[in-house]
């Protein structure tokens, strides 16, 4: 079985952004990817860390299919909505500048929405839905992505895992962070129980036939994940739904592609890739410190409430990503073998060597990997 080599988080972030410097990424756009997909990696969504690097981002970069030095275009605007054209820049750096825009509308009106065409993979949506907590906002961030998805009764990748994050701000408890696919996995939690080489669990996914199966392999090669809930008889309509309800704000919405329009990594064309991002202020619906005392007081009920059998906790969506971010902040994070040869390739190949320290060898445990 693989096992994972243990970084330190500043020597992996350093590495990531004078590997993206090389390829002709500004340092200050190559620092906000870089930080985008280590918070995946420290959140344990590792699904959506380094593990992409060069097989979307650089491979990407390389080929021309990304635009480094993009910059978003306005397209329409309101005082409390904005619709942007990515120019096909780098997913994080696009994204970033538009959560930003809608914080500062929503400072004002109270409310702001923000759709964006003509973009790439962003990482991890929480990470936007994030930046709202700071200015005591609720946020939300969708985005759709290539196709992964049968829709129900279907056999054929129509719908990408299109994520749906919100983050809400507590008073002394940690914020309320949901950051999940509509898909019963995202396809790279697939690529991690491959590299790994472990089977799946059943009800993940089918292969090219349409049959349920646990091969990573026939997965990535020609199969399809279930959506959320899995098949219809444990109602996975409701997360091919989900699905489509993403695709609906951040492609159709947006004038970005969707469903099977939305590009492949390893196709020679723009992604076309849609987000869409919203941020509240507390203080234009109750005031602001009732609501996080009172999102404390729904916390405390969930917590305190009796525990199945053999359980002794009950967690609040983010609690988790927030202990693991402390403690891999401290001790290091964790790659599997595999994704480190791929990176000490993609660096050799890029003149940035991945020459790091070692921290200490672990067994990978992917069910903790990916959301």
């Amino acid at each position: 079985m693989a096992k994972s080599l243990v970084y330190r988080a500043e020597d992996l972030f350093d590495f990531m952004v004078r590997f993206f410097f090389k390829l002709g990424v500004p340092q200050d756009r190559a620092e906000i990817t870089a930080e985008v997909l280590q918070a995946a990696d420290l959140r344990g969504v590792n699904s959506h860390g380094m593990i992409r690097l060069q097989t979307y981002y650089g491979s990407r970069l390389q080929k021309g299919l990304i635009n480094p030095l993009a910059n978003n275009q306005v397209l329409r605007e309101s005082p409390a909505s904005l619709a942007l054209d990515g120019k096909n820049g780098l997913g994080q750096v696009v994204a970033k500048d538009a959560m930003l825009r809608c914080i500062e509308k929503a400072r004002h009106a109270g409310v702001a929405m923000v759709t964006v065409n003509n973009s790439n993979h962003y990482g991890i949506a929480g990470y936007y839905a994030m930046m709202a907590l700071e200015h005591d906002m609720i946020g939300i961030s969708f985005t759709n992505a290539q196709p992964l998805v049968a829709p129900t009764y279907g056999r054929t990748r129509i719908l990408g895992t299109n994520p749906i994050a919100v983050a809400a701000p507590a008073f002394s408890q940690r914020p309320y962070v949901l950051d999940m696919a509509t898909s019963i996995v995202p396809i790279g939690k697939v690529t991690v129980y491959d590299k790994s080489g472990k089977e799946l669990p059943e009800g993940w996914a089918i292969d090219a036939q349409g049959l349920p199966t646990t091969d990573p392999k026939a997965v990535l090669n020609g199969g399809a994940l279930f959506p959320l809930g899995g098949p219809d008889i444990l109602r996975g309509y409701k997360g091919y739904g989900l699905a489509l309800m993403v695709d609906i704000f951040s492609g159709v919405l947006a004038g970005a592609g969707f469903g099977t329009l939305v590009a492949h990594p390893s196709q020679s064309n723009a992604a076309n890739v849609g987000h869409f991002f919203a941020a509240m202020r507390l203080d234009a619906f109750r005031d602001p410190i009732d609501f996080k005392k009172d999102l404390d007081a729904l916390f405390t009920q969930l917590k305190n409430t009796e525990k199945a059998a053999g359980q002794d906790r009950i967690y609040i969506h983010g609690e988790k990503e927030f202990e693991l971010t402390e403690n891999y902040r401290q001790n290091g994070i964790p790659l599997l073998e595999e994704v480190v040869k791929s990176l000490q390739i993609a660096g050799e190949n890029a003149g940035v060597p991945f020459d790091l320290a070692v921290l200490r060898e672990e067994q990978p445990d992917p069910a903790n990997s990916g959301n």
